[in-house]
């Protein structure tokens, strides 16, 4: 077995207030052409009925696992649940909506599983096939905050804030995420760019909703973002826990490359 190939990937969904699309969204996953070893549903304390639909699934399926956090902590408390749970090699953040498309999920992957990445983002601003025409001061703070977590992570990202991202669960599980609401995006990112992670950026779709519609991100969580790219980036990394996670997935990642290139044997010149 090439031990490069993660074996087994897991779903994580967060779900608050999600109850006309979570059954679709989960429907949509579990039809994957993929070695789909778990969905981690974890309900955010929902009022509505989503927690009751997906345990329906969950009853017909047994790859849908669901998990209930006792009142609504927001969108980061409900993945760093998810990550305690999740069991399988490869690891992807799906939203409970139809924002993201799940039929995308298998070229989103496509870097890890062919060995060429650790970590994968799907970005909206490569769009390949479709992106609804939304909120230009979005787009506008999107494309703010990428460039402002570029100039100190030193990459040239273009989607910092999207939903897709996939990861080897040895870069993912050993982060103890510590921001709250949707700061998760930007501690990810400042932290993985410390790391010897191979990033990889594809397109994807996106069919973005209204406040209408049910989008829940507001300009209060694009200010927390600021201040999370500071603090992320400047000074997380270098406390313990930071060099502790630093250097646990560098070991790991050193490892891992190191038998790949062995299985591969020697390059010709």
């Amino acid at each position: 077995m090439n031990k490069s190939q993660p074996q087994g990937l897991s779903v994580l969904m967060p779900v608050y207030n999600e109850e006309r699309t979570v059954a679709e969204i989960l429907a949509k996953v579990l039809r994957l052409p993929v070695v789909l070893k778990e969905v981690l549903v974890v309900d955010d304390g929902s009022r509505d009925r989503s927690a009751a639909i997906v345990e329906r699934i969950a009853s017909e399926d047994r790859r849908v696992r669901l998990v209930r956090l006792d009142r609504n902590r927001g969108k980061t408390a409900a993945i760093a649940r998810a990550l305690q749970e999740a069991t399988g090699e490869l690891i992807i953040i799906q939203d409970a909506d139809l924002e993201y498309d799940p039929a995308e999920i298998p070229e989103l992957i496509a870097p890890i599983v062919e060995g060429k990445a650790d970590v994968v983002y799907g970005s909206r601003f490569m769009v390949r096939r479709a992106a609804r025409v939304l909120y230009f001061y979005h787009y506008l703070a999107n494309r703010f905050l990428t460039f402002v977590s570029n100039l100190l992570t030193n990459r040239n990202m273009t989607d910092i804030e999207t939903c897709y991202k996939a990861f080897r669960a040895g870069v993912i599980k050993p982060l103890e995420l510590t921001s709250s609401g949707f700061g998760m995006e930007v501690e990810i990112t400042a932290m993985i760019c410390k790391t010897a992670a191979r990033t990889y950026e594809v397109p994807i779709s996106y069919y973005g909703r209204t406040y209408e519609e049910g989008k829940k991100i507001g300009i209060c969580d694009g200010l927390a973002a600021l201040f999370y790219i500071g603090y992320y980036n400047l000074v997380q990394p270098f406390t313990a826990a930071g060099r502790t996670y630093r250097k646990r997935v560098n070991a790991h990642l050193a490892e891992l490359h190191a038998s790949a290139a062995q299985e591969n044997g020697p390059q010709e010149r």
